[in-house]
């Protein structure tokens, strides 16, 4: 198989997603909210790439979720903070969602063969359906706000890392990827919280979901684009 990592949505258009396993990344927070919905209960998640797609859907009954710029959205039951959705009264409920950067990536990822979601959270699932595919694989990082960040990278060197032996890296992108993860791996709670959307989210007050969201393998689930849902 090859591998490939693209770190931003505005570079999207330089790689092909069709035929592909495309795995989503937004660490912080939106995929590691998506991970962390599924496996405590959540029947399903509807990414949407506006807050008007969104709450349509809550108007037909979904539970609406989502921020800008870090903040929710006062209209909306829930923020963008996995503790949010590990709550047991979402067990069985459907969710729709829109945020700043994970679910564009996710819009822009539909033409994939199949489009999953990867967080530090559910890593060794990842790595484990990707070792399964016969698909070649785009690691797709959301950023911020087309830029480029650490934390997402981090993820997709995670998976390069692990993938080194049996996959072709298909540019230099993977390569630093690797690197990247290789020279941090021994304390990724803490490169974490060094990046620069940490930073900007702590104005939040959302140290824990940070934390959190470095932790590693807390649930074996791989959330996977069924229609417009993503589901177990």
């Amino acid at each position: 198989m090859k591998i490939d990592v693209c770190y931003t949505p505005d570079l999207i258009h330089q790689y092909e997603v069709e035929n592909k396993t495309v795995v989503v990344i937004d660490i912080l927070r939106a995929t590691s909210c998506m991970v962390a919905g599924l496996a405590s209960g959540v029947q399903s998640i509807t990414p949407v790439a506006t807050v008007e797609e969104c709450e349509a859907l809550g108007a037909q009954g979904y539970i609406m979720a989502g921020e800008r710029g870090g903040q929710k959205l006062p209209q909306f039951q829930l923020g963008n903070s996995p503790f949010e959705y590990m709550k047991p009264e979402l067990r069985g409920k459907k969710i729709a969602t829109t945020t700043t950067n994970g679910t564009q990536a996710i819009e822009l990822s539909k033409k994939a063969n199949e489009v999953v979601i990867g967080a530090f959270l559910n890593q060794k699932a990842v790595v484990n359906h990707l070792n399964k595919t016969k698909n070649d694989i785009l690691l797709f990082c959301a950023g911020w706000q087309g830029k480029y960040n650490l934390e997402d990278s981090l993820f997709a060197g995670a998976i390069c890392n692990a993938l080194k032996n049996d996959a072709e890296f298909e540019s230099d992108s993977a390569l630093c990827a690797l690197y990247l993860y290789q020279s941090m791996a021994s304390d990724i709670s803490y490169y974490i919280s060094r990046s620069n959307h940490a930073s900007r989210l702590t104005k939040f007050n959302v140290r824990e979901d940070i934390e959190y969201c470095a932790r590693v393998d807390e649930f074996n689930v791989l959330p996977k684009l069924k229609g417009a849902e993503l589901v177990l």
